[in-house]
């Protein structure tokens, strides 16, 4: 590919390209036992992504304490904010890690270092785009959406603060996919960690206001949240500038490359239709859900939840795998790279299943947590005994989505969300006749997992990975890898 046409910046003669990461940093990611390195990296995304969780239950609370039409508002702007969250982090943050993992694995620190500064850039690009079209079509989207009068008014707040700085997000996220890109978990997931605590106490203080803090309300709550990246960013950022990070984005000398930006785009943008497609599924069937009353909704909705955070759990493992693979594959072990896979795999099916079958045989452990209408109880254990089960699907075809992304072939799981979606918009056709009650549409849900998790997997096992000799050998995954 072509250079752009930006001048070059001189560089000093005695200037040398960056040391490779840590030896034995990456003879544990390609070299060591698959199972306890692929634990120790995903522990602390475990603990990061969780608290995310908490985030959205505490905004939750402190929002409803604002009033009923601050909780609609806040109904209408959250498929937008997660739809940032999950562009900027699970896809192109995973692009980034993918990237700079392949360079790392091939021994090439300067590549390394010069893809780090593309992805900033290409962050920043991003953050400007969702700026700019939130905030010139987001008031009329949401009323689109069904906004009128005062909620549609703190929506437009919310979206005009938080927007306004959705660059903020997409540094955030990019820099966290650099770190996890040369196998450094703990510093982004510990940067996740303390934006969680700072947005549920920002966000509060300044949404209800505090002693001589005036209530700020919606605007408030979307201060919080930046506020907080804002911190993260400065730490992830003096962190890797300052030479202490294994990659440090290269200034001096620098040249923009199209083959750089294609190098993370050809995962990360391709990765964004995976959950843009996911959003435009649950959107689909909470409308056909919206048929049978604000009680059936109500309790999907608490199911869902669930759902969030058991997605959460799985995504530790998937990230983990990223720079695993990406490096294994750099250095041209596809073996090694298809066992990794294999192991996140079942690590997530497992983890998510198990927590899944207890809640549906428990369910009030979770549903006791956000009601107690008894209507809204009996439709959520409802579809918990049905759907959560079920969930491990869910597990697994997270795993698949990210170990794509070390691997660099994205097109497989994103066409397997195709697969769901297309599977409930049918299936949820043939059911939108006089007779089909809300269950037969929960077992279109728990359905609709087990497709998505089974297309995932065989995606990974369809597609070549790396040189055709290697990829043949490699296709059959075995258990015998959590013995690796």
């Amino acid at each position: 590919m072509s250079d752009l046409g930006v001048a070059e910046i001189p560089v000093d003669e005695e200037e040398r390209p960056l040391p490779p990461p840590e030896p034995e940093l990456r003879n544990a990611l390609v070299k060591g036992p698959i199972l306890p390195t692929l634990l120790q990296l995903a522990w602390p995304n475990a603990i990061a992504f969780s608290a995310g969780t908490c985030v959205v239950i505490a905004e939750t609370s402190y929002i409803g304490r604002l009033g009923v039409d601050s909780l609609a508002a806040m109904a209408l702007v959250f498929p937008f904010v997660i739809l940032t969250m999950t562009t900027s982090g699970g896809a192109m943050g995973g692009g980034v890690a993918s990237s700079i993992a392949r360079a790392l694995g091939a021994d090439d620190a300067d590549r390394a270092s010069t893809l780090a500064t593309h992805a900033l850039l290409n962050a920043f690009g991003f953050g400007v785009a969702f700026m700019l079209t939130m905030l010139v079509f987001g008031p009329h989207l949401l009323e689109v959406m069904g906004g009128r009068g005062n909620v549609l008014a703190q929506a437009v707040g919310y979206v005009q603060i938080f927007f306004g700085g959705a660059v903020l997000p997409w540094l955030m996220n990019s820099m966290a996919g650099i770190l996890r890109g040369t196998g450094n978990m703990k510093l982004p997931s510990a940067m996740i960690l303390n934006s969680a605590v700072c947005q549920i106490i920002l966000g509060g203080t300044l949404g209800l206001g505090l002693g001589p803090i005036p209530q700020f309300g919606m605007r408030g709550v979307a201060a919080g949240s930046l506020t907080a990246y804002t911190i993260s960013i400065s730490v992830m950022g003096w962190y890797m500038f300052s030479g202490r990070a294994r990659v440090t984005p290269k200034i001096r000398g620098l040249r923009l490359q199209s083959a750089m930006f294609f190098d993370i785009l050809k995962v990360g943008a391709v990765s964004c239709f995976s959950p843009i497609q996911s959003v435009l599924t649950i959107s689909i069937f909470t409308h056909m859900l919206a048929a049978f009353g604000t009680t059936v909704l109500a309790g999907y909705g608490i199911g869902a939840r669930l759902e969030f955070l058991l997605t959460s759990l799985s995504f530790s493992f998937g990230i983990a795998s990223v720079p695993m693979i990406g490096m294994t594959i750099g250095g041209g072990n596809i073996a090694r790279a298809r066992r990794v896979a294999w192991t996140a795999g079942l690590m997530s099916f497992l983890a998510v299943g198990v927590v899944g079958c207890i809640i549906a045989v428990f369910p009030d452990l979770w549903v006791n947590i956000f009601t107690r209408d008894e209507s809204v109880q009996v439709a959520s254990r409802q579809y918990l005994s049905i759907a959560a089960p079920w969930y491990a699907f869910i597990g697994l075809a997270s795993s698949m989505y990210f170990s794509s992304q070390g691997a660099a072939k994205m097109i497989g799981p994103v066409l397997a969300q195709s697969g769901r979606l297309v599977f409930i918009a049918l299936g949820g056709f043939w059911l939108s006749t006089p007779g089909a009650t809300a269950q037969n549409f929960f077992v279109l849900s728990a359905a609709s997992m087990v497709v998505l998790g089974v297309l995932s997997w065989a995606s990974v096992v369809l597609t070549r990975w790396g040189p055709k000799r290697a990829a043949v050998a490699a296709v059959r995954p075995s258990l015998s890898v959590v013995r690796d």
